[in-house]
């Protein structure tokens, strides 16, 4: 193992990028006392359903859970990471409490942005977020939902779903930014037909006048509902880390290819940048998180002996009755070639070619497995 003896890790966040960070440690070896913070009570979830299955209508709770975990941690729920001291290796809580790590693990994840400090201003980023707007769903509210990225029309589309009347602002045609015109197309298609009203617009704002919260367009027009949602981007966790040098402010962490943001402190998951063909991104997909955690645990046991990430953006999203896996560097440009079905509705297998070997494959309603739908992504045209 590289600088010294390892006898404990503290992995700060309880996310999908902590919990794989946590079981790769011990599958790469490491059998010392390992501790997981989490700022929410609740254990390891699936993010990716929030928005999904979980917001459905039916009688279903179970669809965000995770099998239990075989890490043996030591878990500290419902606690935060309030500093570090990289010198003393210390991260201080906000119980009061110090723990002492050889290595650090950082995967406190981000948080959803917001456009007001209204109360009225409904987000999903976490479990609570989505059982408490699951019970605001039974009484079929009006809707008004600003972000017209993925999380924005599912959200929209599990409104719908639950029989509430629903608008959609976006700033452009929506999902266009991260699928590009020709999916997008497919999708609004899909929205429209299932009854979503679609408001394009420069900008909104949340504001109150006489008493009431509401939306205003760039123009002028007044969008009033009686729940009021917005998705429009998450902001990095990273506050706690501001004396460290580690971070500009509200930036997320850079990492090398191996997720080290020094030898013994990794970075994992939305808060963490790493470097891409396309220069240092973050990725905050569930599959970027994992991919990167694996890495990450295994370059802190072992340094420059581990593999460095080698990253295929893996992309997923129910709406509207449509369902989409895409694999390969998104939004794709033009039209794409059909290897199996075709326009107009079913399930169909797409590629793009990127001329260097790479593209984007993406399935459509089509059950292929994701292994195979990797290859596709790489094989040349």
């Amino acid at each position: 193992m590289s600088g010294g003896t390892v006898d404990r890790v503290v992995v700060v966040g309880n996310g999908i990028a902590g919990l794989t960070a946590a079981d790769t440690l011990r599958e790469a070896g490491f059998d010392g006392e390992l501790t997981i913070v989490g700022d929410e009570p609740h254990p390891a979830y699936s993010r990716p359903a929030l928005s999904k299955a979980l917001l459905l209508d039916g009688d279903d709770m179970t669809s965000h859970e995770l099998p239990p975990t075989g890490h043996g941690a030591k878990e500290l729920l419902g606690v935060r990471a309030t500093g570090l001291d990289l010198d003393r290796r210390l991260v201080t809580l906000d119980d009061g409490a110090a723990l002492p790590y050889d290595r650090l693990v950082l995967a406190t994840g981000s948080r959803a942005r917001r456009l007001s400090d209204l109360p009225e201003e409904t987000t999903l980023r976490g479990l609570d977020d989505a059982l408490s707007l699951r019970g605001r769903l039974a009484s079929r509210p009006s809707v008004v939902v600003v972000g017209g990225g993925p999380l924005g029309m599912e959200i929209a589309s599990g409104c719908l779903a639950a029989g509430c009347r629903v608008t959609l602002v976006s700033q452009g045609p929506p999902l266009i930014l991260q699928l590009g015109p020709y999916l997008a197309g497919v999708f609004v298609k899909a929205a429209l037909d299932r009854g979503l009203t679609i408001v394009e617009t420069e900008a909104a704002r949340f504001e109150r006048r006489a008493g009431d919260a509401r939306v205003v367009l760039d123009d002028g027009t007044v969008l009033e509902a009686e729940l009021l949602l917005s998705s429009v981007g998450d902001v990095p966790n990273t506050e706690w880390l501001a004396d460290t040098g580690l971070v500009a402010k509200g930036a997320a962490v850079p990492v090398d290819s191996r997720g080290l943001v020094r030898p013994d402190v990794a970075a994992v998951g939305d808060l963490a940048a790493f470097p891409t063909p396309h220069g240092l991104r973050r990725i905050p997909l569930w599959s970027s998180a994992i991919e990167q955690a694996k890495v990450a645990a295994r370059a802190l046991l072992h340094g420059d002996d581990a593999p460095p990430l080698r990253f295929q953006p893996y992309f997923w999203t129910e709406q509207f009755g449509l369902s989409l896996k895409a694999v390969g560097h998104l939004p794709p440009p033009g039209e794409p070639t059909y290897l199996d079905g075709g326009p107009g509705g079913g399930s169909a297998l797409m590629r793009w070619s990127y001329g260097d070997g790479t593209g984007v494959a993406v399935a459509l309603n089509h059950r292929i497995p994701i292994p195979r739908l990797r290859r596709m992504s790489q094989a040349a045209t």
